[in-house]
């Protein structure tokens, strides 16, 4: 009798939750695919130790008082390309709720940079098939930032202006060898590909009708390949270029015009210092930029997706003589979890479309904004999103 008793007694409580299942959510993390010894660092005459850009955070130290650093990765400075630390990467993030990467993806004077994260360590890894992953293809011109020795970071490596010819000739190895994969990231079927820097795009194309032209092009290669199309994701600022020629200031047209006129499906965010000034408090620098949420809605008609960034301190790039860069004070993965909890509210507030949300970042330790396990909060930051998401 009293067994029974407790059984009905469970089985009462458990009648809400019947016929229900947790909602799922895409949870996305960018991923700076930088910390092994790429050969083209060597060309540029870079990091030395051939340890990628670790050498910037192993070697970085307080510029003022309460300035947290040097970063302490807890798992070491480990090869980032090795399929055994993707392994226990992808192992990590999915346990803690993250099931998506989105790896930064770089294509210089006809060749790739920085692929082979993705294609020795990720793509290889075992279990990789237990995550989903897409491209941002970060199209900006890459410059003395990433050495950490060089003070004038006005020099040039490559510039970020791709003209058509190239486009295509990469466009076919993005489908060939990533669109196809069964992991990659699709809305509606389609592959999603993001893109960085529209302005700078437009102009590599030379101009608006040339850019348009391109993706079109790109657009139909996919179906042509056999896929259903492509879902061009455009990652937005504070202000787009708000014309159809791409020139600043002009507001002729808007932007919810030049991103539809380009073909672009969705819009996300890369940083919280694309929208809003750092050197403040984290609860302020974030209620700020959330704040360009609902003005992403109610100004452009494709979907966008919120975005969370967790920190900002890009001090490990600049030598000790550089004037000290404003970094975010007051971080904490509880702080985060509530801007988590706001970007969940979001999605479950636009229920027609996808519930994706993007995090910076994964892996960004040059700028201070990580999921990955540190000396400092430990799994603080992924057990956030395992309480929010998982």
């Amino acid at each position: 009798m009293k067994r029974s008793l407790i059984f009905l007694f469970a089985f009462l409580l458990s009648l809400p939750f019947i016929g229900k299942e947790k909602k799922k959510y895409d949870v996305a993390a960018y991923v700076w695919p930088a910390y092994y010894d790429d050969p083209r660092f060597q060309e540029l005459g870079v990091f030395a130790e051939h340890k990628g850009e670790w050498e910037g955070i192993c070697n970085s130290t307080p510029r003022f008082e309460g300035h947290r650093q040097p970063r302490v990765p807890l798992w070491g400075y480990f090869d980032e390309s090795s399929p055994k630390m993707q392994e226990k990467i992808i192992r990590t993030a999915t346990k803690y709720g993250v099931n998506t990467f989105i790896f930064d993806w770089y294509w210089y004077e006809g060749r790739p940079f920085l692929e082979d994260v993705l294609n020795k360590g990720f793509l290889q890894a075992k279990n990789s098939k237990k995550m989903n992953f897409y491209l941002m293809w970060a199209n900006h011109t890459l410059n003395t930032y990433i050495d950490r020795n060089e003070p004038d970071k006005s020099k040039v490596y490559w510039q970020g202006e791709t003209d058509r010819k190239t486009f295509d000739s990469f466009t076919d190895h993005l489908i060939n060898d990533y669109f196809k994969q069964p992991n990659y990231y699709r809305i509606e079927g389609c592959p999603v590909f993001a893109i960085y820097e529209i302005g700078t795009f437009i102009r590599g194309m030379g101009g608006i009708e040339a850019a348009r032209d391109a993706l079109q092009s790109f657009r139909q290669k996919c179906i042509d390949a056999g896929l259903p199309g492509l879902h061009l994701q455009a990652i937005v600022w504070a202000a787009l270029p708000s014309t159809l020629s791409g020139t600043p200031g002009d507001k002729t047209e808007t932007q919810d015009h030049t991103v539809n006129y380009l073909g672009f499906n969705s819009l996300t965010n890369y940083q919280w210092c694309h929208l809003v000034p750092t050197g403040r408090d984290y609860l302020d620098w974030g209620n700020e930029a959330i704040t360009f949420w609902q003005k992403y809605d109610s100004d452009f008609s494709v979907p966008y997706f919120p975005h969370v960034s967790i920190d900002w301190d890009c001090n490990p790039r600049y030598p000790v003589s550089y004037p000290v860069l404003p970094v975010i004070h007051n971080i904490s993965p509880q702080k985060f979890e509530n801007f988590l909890l706001k970007a969940r509210e979001y999605v479950d507030s636009h229920p027609q479309q996808p519930p994706l949300i993007t995090i910076n970042a994964w892996n960004e330790w040059a700028e201070g904004s990580y999921l990955e396990p540190d000396e400092e909060n430990g799994y603080g930051f992924l057990e956030a999103v395992k309480r929010v998401f998982k």
